[in-house]
């Protein structure tokens, strides 16, 4: 049981230890109970149903829960998926620490701290500069060990800090080539615009919405921070710079219809929205091309638009 998630290959029957990722309870046609489930491991996921879930069952496989998986990797309808031929929990001197299945960022945590601190440094302006840091070491643990998704794009231990990275990379880029740019916002803006996810998620195993994610969600979540932190460093609420900062967190999803509360406003802001946008969706691309055979399309991708993605031969 050592082979991983994306070496094995389709209509290969197999037997591996996995983490469960997610489970639904649903009810077939004949009116019996059974599992939708997402299987993940350090190198990928992938989905399965157990049919006829007794109680016991549905009891027994929970999110988080280590499980010897038997099975055969088929396609259906163009996506990948697992028949189940036998599921049981991991039993004693089998693997029991869920973080050995969990899929991690290219750099370690503290590859993560120092780069982004170094951008940090380049925050001039003292109000931001003091939020940022204020609020960075509020939540330090949990950012730089989050996902910064459920599912998508960057939904890795990690990834949280590592999406923000790259985008503070390419906003480095853009300053480079543009010109009235205020700095010390885009980057403070970068660096905040998805922290709240560190209350809108559980965290890197097994990742599921809190109920502040389900009910406030993190861009909410965050521009509170913002007030809140702005109060205890006693600056002013109607200060420009305040107002600035919570508009970058409050408008980069973009579209009101995909959460955003204000449509960018600013030019920094409509540069975090489009690189925010650039980065997630280059993240889902190539997720979903390393388990692409070259000269095929990949399964479709529901963050954008259900597009699918041809894998060129030539590579």
């Amino acid at each position: 049981m050592t082979k991983l998630i994306s070496d094995i290959a389709v209509n290969e029957n197999f037997e591996i230890f996995t983490l469960i990722k997610d489970v639904k309870v649903r009810t077939a046609k004949n009116g019996k109970q059974f599992l939708d489930l997402t299987f993940t491991d350090s190198s990928g996921e992938v989905g399965g149903k157990f049919w006829d879930a007794s109680a016991n069952d549905i009891n027994n496989f929970q999110i988080g829960k280590i499980v010897a998986l038997k099975g055969k990797k088929e396609l259906y309808m163009g996506n990948v998926q697992i028949r189940i031929a036998g599921l049981r929990l991991a039993q004693e001197g089998e693997p029991q620490d869920p973080l050995l299945f969990v899929k991690r960022a290219p750099l370690t945590q503290e590859q993560l701290e120092e780069q982004i601190n170094q951008y940090v440094f380049e925050i001039e302006d003292a109000t931001y500069n003091r939020i940022v840091r204020t609020l960075l070491q509020e939540y330090s643990p949990q950012f730089f060990t989050y996902p910064a998704a459920k599912s998508n794009h960057h939904d890795f231990e990690g990834g949280l800090a590592f999406h923000t990275l790259t985008m503070l990379k390419l906003a480095k880029a853009v300053t480079a080539i543009y010109d009235h740019i205020d700095v010390p916002l885009l980057f403070a803006g970068v660096i905040l615009h998805d922290l709240g996810k560190v209350i809108e998620l559980s965290g890197p195993v097994a990742t599921s919405y809190t109920l502040a994610g389900n009910l406030i969600g993190h861009v909410s979540i965050m521009d509170a921070k913002i007030v809140e932190t702005a109060d205890q460093l006693n600056f002013a609420q109607d200060d420009e710079q305040v107002l600035k900062l919570r508009h970058m967190i409050l408008s980069h999803h973009g579209e009101l219809e995909y959460g955003s509360p204000e449509r960018p406003q600013l030019l920094e802001a409509e540069i975090l929205h489009n690189l925010d946008i650039m980065d997630a969706g280059i993240v889902m691309i190539q997720k979903a091309l390393q388990n692409t055979k070259p000269g095929e399309f990949s399964d479709r991708i529901f963050g954008l638009d259900n597009r699918r993605f041809f894998r060129s031969l030539k590579e």
